[in-house]
């Protein structure tokens, strides 16, 4: 009893589980009915059991990164499309090829920031990405390079690949809800780097600098990788001029083109507060 370490008497579910497997092969114990309710794929999987489904996702990952002693997080965004520089010339479009460059920025700045971590005891500013190609391969192998650990935040898509190599295996995560993800990118975020990517990397950004426009999550360093490329895309000012956003939404990030730029940024950022009214309404 000594090596128990339940706080509770009851049987564990592990034991009723194991106990379960092992019952007599009868026409009842092949039932689906006969199925302990968490072990039935089936049952799970039903409608009705969204709620469920959506806890789990939430807790889930939230539980192992607390094992592994993760406070805080350094998040990455950007485009699975774009290619490291020694493989530019299988980009699609010559603005893609272009736009390798930031891969190696995201390596460096990664690399950086992990030797950081590491330095405080690698719990804090740990680098996490959607696990995927291009940018987010960049940022996760960064932090290999560094001889730390990085996060990835998966999810499954019908076209979608393996988790790029450079994840931590035991931080590599897998999503069926769009939603909870995006939670988990926030959840621990000390600072959030946006790179050059298309419609998830914007709805990325935009999700979250709409949490800090309306005071609904703290501040903290936010920084657009590739001022050229956000400039042309986006027509900042001319959201401003128009009133749709405010002057002082602007101020709520950075523009930056390099690691070292980041990283120094990051270091002299003023104390995060949130809002407590939105400017312009």
């Amino acid at each position: 009893m000594k090596d128990d370490q339940r706080r509770h008497p009851l049987r564990d579910a592990k034991t009723d589980r194991t106990a379960a497997q092992a019952a007599p092969d009868t026409p009842q114990t092949r039932a689906s009915a006969y199925q302990l309710a968490f072990t039935d794929q089936e049952f799970m999987c039903r409608e009705e059991l969204r709620p469920v489904r959506l806890q789990l996702e939430l807790l889930k990952p939230e539980m192992m990164l607390d094992a592994e002693g993760i406070t805080s997080t350094i998040v990455l965004f950007g485009g699975a499309r774009i290619p490291e520089p020694a493989k530019k010339d299988t980009a699609r479009t010559k603005t893609l090829a272009d736009l390798s460059k930031f891969y190696d920025e995201t390596r460096e700045f990664s690399r950086l920031m992990t030797l950081k971590s590491m330095a405080g005891g690698g719990t804090e500013d740990v680098i996490v990405t959607g696990g995927g190609p291009g940018v987010m391969e960049a940022g996760n192998r960064g932090a290999i390079d560094a001889g730390g650990r990085s996060i990835g935040l998966n999810i499954v898509l019908p076209f979608e690949q393996a988790p790029n190599e450079y994840v931590t295996p035991e931080l590599c995560f897998n999503f069926h809800y769009f939603a909870i993800r995006k939670m988990h990118f926030l959840m621990r975020a000390k600072a959030i780097c946006v790179f050059p990517g298309g419609f998830g990397t914007m709805d990325e950004l935009f999700e979250a600098l709409t949490l800090i426009q309306t005071g609904r999550m703290q501040r903290v360093p936010f920084l657009l990788f590739g001022k050229a490329f956000w400039q042309k895309i986006i027509n900042w000012d001319a959201l401003a001029d128009a009133g749709t956003i405010s002057a002082e939404d602007l101020n709520l990030f950075r523009f930056v083109d390099s690691a070292k730029e980041a990283m120094e940024l990051i270091e002299n950022w003023d104390a995060p507060t949130a809002r407590d009214s939105v400017p312009g309404r």
